[in-house]
């Protein structure tokens, strides 16, 4: 595996992205992050929300010890965290924890109380986009735990493309996978996964913002339940 830190261009980042996204459509999960590795080496970091650590387990195969970035936002559950330092004790990663500029009060008394209900929007931004956006400056390609088949707004997830915004290669290595698929892989390897998805909850975010599902829902039905909102901006 190279773990050169090759300086590339917006440009020759971008083309390599695309190029990619046609050659590894079909390539496994596993081919696709040894790729990221063999690629970008210490440039490339792997993001997990701690809703489970399929992603984190899959590129630790390909690049022992790759950096997994973790959002703290202050509102998670205490099983999120708690999920977060069992990855770091447990599995073969780097976990870094990014948090917001403001803490949760610091927020409360500029934006006054309960921002996540009165504009969760906002609250997302200060909250998630901005620490990320910060935390990623060091690298090159990014890891997400991104499928299609979580909602109709992620149902063209390339398994290799371009971030415009962030002017980064964006990996979805599990982009063509199913929940039968995440199942399975967490059985085989015994992978570590968020008690909460055990109670009800197919998606875990924040905790003022998530709920359980109800039969049928989609997994993403109980992130911002009630309002239009489908996504933090993290994907947007």
């Amino acid at each position: 595996m190279s773990t050169t830190q090759t300086e590339r261009t917006a440009e020759e980042l971008k083309a390599l992205a695309e190029q990619a996204g046609r050659d590894l459509e079909d390539a496994s999960a596993l081919e696709i992050l040894q790729w990221a590795a063999d690629t970008f080496g210490k440039r490339f970091c792997v993001t997990s929300s701690m809703e489970d650590a399929v992603v984190a387990h899959l590129a630790s195969r390909a690049m022992p010890g790759v950096d997994v970035v973790f959002l703290d936002t202050g509102y998670h559950f205490p099983e999120t965290i708690g999920t977060r330092d069992a990855v770091d004790a447990v599995m073969d990663v780097n976990v870094i924890t990014l948090t917001p500029r403001q803490t949760v009060a610091e927020q409360d008394a500029e934006y006054g109380p309960k921002l996540h209900d009165r504009d969760p929007d906002l609250c997302c931004k200060l909250r998630k986009v901005q620490p990320l956006e910060e935390g990623l400056k060091g690298y090159d390609a990014w890891a997400t735990g991104l499928r299609r088949d979580e909602s109709p707004t992620r149902a063209n997830t390339p398994v290799v493309g371009w971030d415009e915004k962030r002017q980064k290669v964006k990996i979805s290595p599990i982009a063509r996978w199913t929940q039968d698929d995440v199942d399975a892989y967490v059985a085989e390897h015994g992978v570590l996964t968020n008690p909460l998805l055990m109670d009800g909850y197919a998606s875990v975010g924040c905790a003022p913002c998530t709920r359980r599902v109800l039969e049928g829902e989609d997994a993403r039905a109980g992130r911002w339940a009630g309002r239009a909102k489908t996504e933090c901006g993290l994907h947007g």
